[in-house]
């Protein structure tokens, strides 16, 4: 059970949810149609053009995995946990996914391969930052998962078993973020194309910096001397 559910993970996650959803819509509606928050479909993708014999598509997708694999590893190195928790350097990942987010815009409009890989490497780093909170999985850059717990949740409320609600909203909240970045990913690639990636590259930069702000902020506070009361 979920005791206690700070502000900043439902706010967070349900930013960081909206910005992948963005970024996955651009990824299908770009010129290769690639999805680049998950990599289920593309290791499909792998093992059929190896099949196929499709060498250009073999170095696409196993160049996306790769990327994504990276992008996770990165995290790794700069978060150095498994458990969400304030105090993890999340800021300074997602300033390094902002920049990411940037760099992929001119290599996409160039229709380079590179471009979905820096997207998805943008991916994986935020997908590794953000993990488990209280024995909830967190997930922001795909939803499979969180249909699936919603539908296990689901399940044992029909039986009439108890369920932790707040997990449930939390779910609900980051398949609502996910869904609703793709309408917006998917409206502003109308007008702005390969450029709609600067609103999440942006939406990144600002959670970071702010997240890094707020940090520096609890840290000098809990450096205060208490003054006591007789």
């Amino acid at each position: 059970m979920i005791r206690r559910l700070p502000r900043w993970v439902w706010f967070g996650g349900t930013l960081l949810a909206l910005l992948a959803g963005m970024v996955n819509a651009v990824g299908y509606l770009s010129f290769d149609h690639q999805a680049v928050t998950h990599m289920t479909g593309t290791t499909t993708l792998v093992g059929v053009s190896a099949v196929e014999g499709n060498h250009a598509g073999l170095i696409r997708y196993l160049g996306a995995m790769l990327a994504f694999l990276t992008g996770a590893a990165t995290s790794g190195m700069i978060v150095r946990d498994t458990s969400l928790q304030l105090g993890q350097r999340y800021g300074v990942a997602l300033v390094i996914e902002s920049l990411l987010l940037f760099a992929a815009v001119p290599l996409i409009h160039a229709h380079a391969n590179a471009g979905l890989w820096v997207a998805a490497a943008a991916c994986g780093l935020q997908n590794a930052m953000v993990t488990t909170f209280s024995g909830a999985v967190v997930r922001t850059t795909h939803v499979t998962g969180i249909l699936t717990d919603l539908g296990l949740l689901i399940g044992h409320r029909l039986r009439g078993l108890a369920i932790d609600n707040r997990r449930l909203r939390l779910y609900l909240l980051l398949f609502g973020g996910f869904l609703s970045g793709g309408f917006v990913g998917a409206y502003a690639f109308g007008f702005w194309r390969e450029r709609t990636l600067f609103l999440p590259a942006v939406l990144a930069a600002l959670i970071g910096f702010g997240y890094i702000l707020h940090r520096r902020r609890s840290l000098r506070a809990a450096r205060r001397p208490k003054i006591s009361k007789r």
